[in-house]
């Protein structure tokens, strides 16, 4: 009871304590919450429609959609330019079909499998010509191919061949894309085709159209440029500017957010020391080489970009440069080439006419010794050049004995090649059609026996030294030093403005960056540059930033943000001056014109006479005389009979006309009701065809690759 009595005495405590532990319970679970919310928020790329992306999913669409290309392409990889497309392709393809599928969704619209397979077995789909399963004699999709893959698929075991796994897999793989890629475009078609049978077409209006694309009229113009009043003569105001705003505001409207920089940059180049050290190795190289050196050594050792393999090459192998040179009998004396920056040196060894593809089969010769091995490639041989068998002599050594092609493209462009892959290359090169070689490699022997050649081009066993000039690291450091100075004694947009010329660097600008940009200041490698950018806010100092091929140095200083929606009218102002003075101008020359009544009244006044024919009212009327493409011209000549003078002046994008109809035909087309309501529905559609920005436009789009990507 004492204790129950201590409790009592100091429950107005107690109770305190108690709800403060409590609070402290909750506020931990609350913050454990939005620490997991803001987890989940930093895996996001994107959202579409309240749909969340996240990067494990975009990664994986990104992986599929490379490996697609490779497979197709017959390539190991890509380079990262396009890799960045492969990007954005795979966000477009994303949001497109995301947009669609909810679209199609409310109206109930899906696609079945029974349709998709329709579309398969039917095989007229062009994307199926893009698949292994095209019948190389008919030229067109085989579905029974398609259905005997998958079954062996199925059915295969894969601990017996790996290599074979591999590619089933990756040809499965290939055609589970092709599957959702066609199951997308079934349902995209679905919704433009609703969307298409909601646009009618009436008698009147298949009969305007078809007038208004066949009748022609000839004019003769009366032209009052705008360039004849100087813009100095002309003033206007902000409210002149605000009202042309006002007018075309639905042309200022921007989907995302986008900001403006101002940067300095820098890119290190080799300092002068740094290119007579550079002159110098090559020349001792290009000595070395013209002295019956290893060509291959000198090649490596004066850091060529290109490499020296041995074998004959195709032009292709070399730079533009280099192979005008080759085929001039030029490049034995060093020289530059200041396009890329590059000290270059070139020794021709041969030229010959080859082939540049090569079927072939092969057996490859093993034995407990080498000895044995040589012994019994020379039997294969001689049974071979005596009539045997060439798949039957291959099976008994566990091989097939397939036909298969060598084209210069699969090694002219490696990075370099072993002494038996060397040797192999050059026997295949040389041999003629049906002839049979026993070729010693270190391992064993190989017999070849080529089938058959393709295409007869040049070939060139050249060594080449293309050596760039670049920067040691004595002249990094210096850059650097010099760049960090100007950066650290810069706190504001203007100490920048102020040290970047003082230092001998220019600032420059850079607008409307968006989530969708990959890059800053047209610079490599600023991905975290781009995050900054979003990050900060107007007025705010970068750090400095290493980009670039690790040459370059940037810093940034964020400009303007321009909020999704309509830009406002200080950022369009300028943009919008020049067409509020062509308006008083348009207003200055019809005063001028204001007495005009015909063409001769027209000229008297200082108007540009000229004739123009077959103006139509589907197409903008071309004026010479101004230089620009008139749509009003074209509409108010429409509207306009045979023989009567314009009532009055038509204001036109360069310019105001007044014009005469001299003539008025319609060409020898025939009028088709059936054809010309085909033509009203696809234009409506055309006018339609916005559609995806107004779907855009409604999503709540919202874009975060440039954190991941």
């Amino acid at each position: 009871m004492a204790a129950l009595g201590k409790i009592r005495k100091h429950g107005a405590l107690l109770v305190i304590v108690i709800g403060l532990a409590l609070f402290s319970f909750v506020a931990e679970e609350a913050f454990r919450s939005c620490e997991s919310t803001k987890n989940q928020t930093r895996q996001q790329v994107a959202e579409v429609n309240g749909n969340k992306l996240s990067v494990q999913d975009y990664q994986s669409m990104i992986d599929e959609y490379t490996e697609v290309l490779k497979m197709t392409q017959g390539r190991e990889n890509l380079t990262d330019d396009e890799l960045t497309q492969v990007k954005d392709q795979v966000w477009q393809t994303y949001v497109q079909n995301q947009l669609i599928s909810d679209e199609a969704a409310k109206l109930g619209l899906t696609v079945t499998d029974a349709e998709l397979q329709n579309i398969i077995s039917e095989g007229n789909n062009q994307m199926l010509m893009q698949t292994p399963f095209v019948n190389q004699q008919t030229g067109r999709f085989d579905y029974a191919a398609l259905q005997k893959f998958l079954s062996e698929y199925k059915k295969m075991d894969r601990t017996v061949n790996p290599q074979m796994t591999e590619q089933y897999d990756m040809i499965y793989k290939y055609w589970n894309f092709i599957e959702k890629t066609l199951r997308s475009q079934l349902l995209t078609s679905k919704y433009q085709s609703l969307l298409a049978h909601c646009f009618l077409s009436n008698p009147v209006s298949e009969k305007a159209d078809f007038n208004n694309t066949n009748e022609e009229s000839k004019i003769q113009l009366a032209a009052f440029p705008y360039t004849s009043i100087a813009d100095n003569d002309v003033k206007v105001t902000d409210a002149d500017i605000k009202k042309k705003y006002d007018e075309m505001k639905e042309m200022f409207l921007q989907m995302v957010e986008t900001r403006d920089i101002k940067y300095v940059s820098f890119k290190v180049q080799a300092s002068p020391a740094d290119r007579k050290a550079a002159k110098v190795e090559v020349d001792s190289m290009a000595k070395f080489i013209l002295g019956g050196g290893d060509a291959a050594e000198g090649v490596r050792k004066a850091n060529s970009t290109i490499a020296y393999l041995g074998v004959p090459v195709s032009e292709k192998a070399f730079p533009s440069d280099i192979i005008e040179k080759i085929k001039a009998g030029e490049g034995e004396v060093p020289f530059d080439n200041a396009n890329d920056n590059t000290l270059n040196f070139i020794k021709v060894y041969s030229q010959m006419q080859m082939p540049d593809s090569i079927k072939f089969r092969a057996i490859q010769v093993a034995g407990a010794t080498i000895d044995e091995a040589r012994t019994r490639a020379d039997s294969i041989t001689t049974a071979l050049n005596g009539g045997a068998n060439f798949e039957e002599l291959a099976k008994k050594y566990s091989q097939t004995g397939a036909e298969q092609w060598l084209t210069t493209a699969m090694y002219e462009n490696a990075p370099s090649v072993d002494k038996d892959t060397k040797t192999y290359l050059l026997a295949l090169n040389n041999m003629g059609v049906n002839e049979v070689k026993n070729v010693a490699i270190a391992g064993g022997n190989i017999i070849l026996q080529v089938l058959e050649h393709k295409n007869i081009i040049t070939k060139y066993d050249v060594a080449v030294i293309k050596r760039n000039y670049d920067f040691s690291k004595e002249t990094y450091t210096a850059a650097f030093n010099k760049f960090s100075q100007m950066v650290s004694s810069s706190k504001t947009l203007e100490d920048l403005k102020k040290n970047a010329q003082k230092f001998g660097y220019r600032m420059e600008d850079q607008e409307n960056l968006s989530t969708a940009s990959h890059i800053v200041a047209n610079l490599k490698g600023t991905r975290e540059a781009l995050k900054w950018v979003f990050e900060a806010s107007v007025g705010d100092l970068s750090p400095l930033y290493e980009c670039g091929n690790n040459d370059s140095y940037l810093v940034c200083v964020l400009n303007k943000i321009h909020k999704e929606g309509y830009r406002d009218f200080e950022d369009v102002k300028e943009q919008l001056r020049i067409l509020a003075i062509n308006d008083k101008k348009a207003e200055m020359l019809k005063e001028k014109a204001k007495n005009v009544k015909d063409i001769a009244s027209a000229k008297k006044v200082g108007a540009q006479i000229s004739d123009i024919e077959q103006v139509t009212f589907n197409a903008p009327a071309f004026v010479a005389s101004t230089g620009g493409a008139e749509p009003a011209l074209s509409g108010a000549v429409a509207g306009t009979a045979k023989g009567k003078f314009s009532s009055h002046a038509v204001k036109g994008n360069s310019g105001i006309y007044f014009f005469q109809v001299v003539d008025k035909k319609k060409n020898a087309a025939k009028f088709d009701s059936k054809q010309e309501s085909m033509s009203v529905k696809q234009k409506a559609m055309q006018a339609a065809g916005q559609y995806m920005n107004e779907l855009y436009r409604n999503a709540k789009i919202k874009d975060n690759r440039y954190l991941f990507f």
